[in-house]
């Protein structure tokens, strides 16, 4: 008697691999570099509604909402997030998206830039404080 054991029938068929595409090109999403940023403002009330903020160094760029608006802030990231995107995907540098975005203000669909809102910060971790409320 032979000490193989049969083998199992799911096991002796050829294995495939499916190759996942890595998606759109991205900027980093994190950085402990300096960063700079600007707030976008609801259409309708002013009210703050989060920040975009972006790191050359890191090659960094997101969209921060701010905790306390709530849905209506993380439905308005996707129009920012986008445009971030869009811009990676053009092979332009951080710094450039942000200015692209603050000369064209009313990107998403309830808020706009506040160019006098340009700010520098220690790191992406004092925007997402200053989002927070912090």
């Amino acid at each position: 008697m032979s000490n193989e054991r049969p083998i199992n029938p799911r096991f002796d068929d050829d294995m495939w691999f499916n190759q996942v595409s890595p998606g759109p090109p991205r900027y980093q999403t994190q950085t402990e570099k300096p960063v700079r940023y600007f707030a976008v403002a609801d259409k309708d009330n002013g009210a703050v509604l989060g920040y975009v903020w972006v790191c050359d160094e890191d090659d960094a760029a997101a969209w921060e909402p701010r905790q306390a608006a709530g849905p209506r802030a993380l439905m308005e990231g996707s129009g920012w997030f986008h445009r971030l995107e869009k811009a990676k995907g053009r092979g332009v540098p951080p710094s450039q998206a942000l200015a692209e975005l603050l000369a064209e203000p009313a990107v998403g669909k309830f808020g706009r830039a506040l160019p006098d809102s340009l700010s520098d910060a220690p790191n992406a971790g004092a925007v997402k404080a200053l989002a927070k409320g912090e």
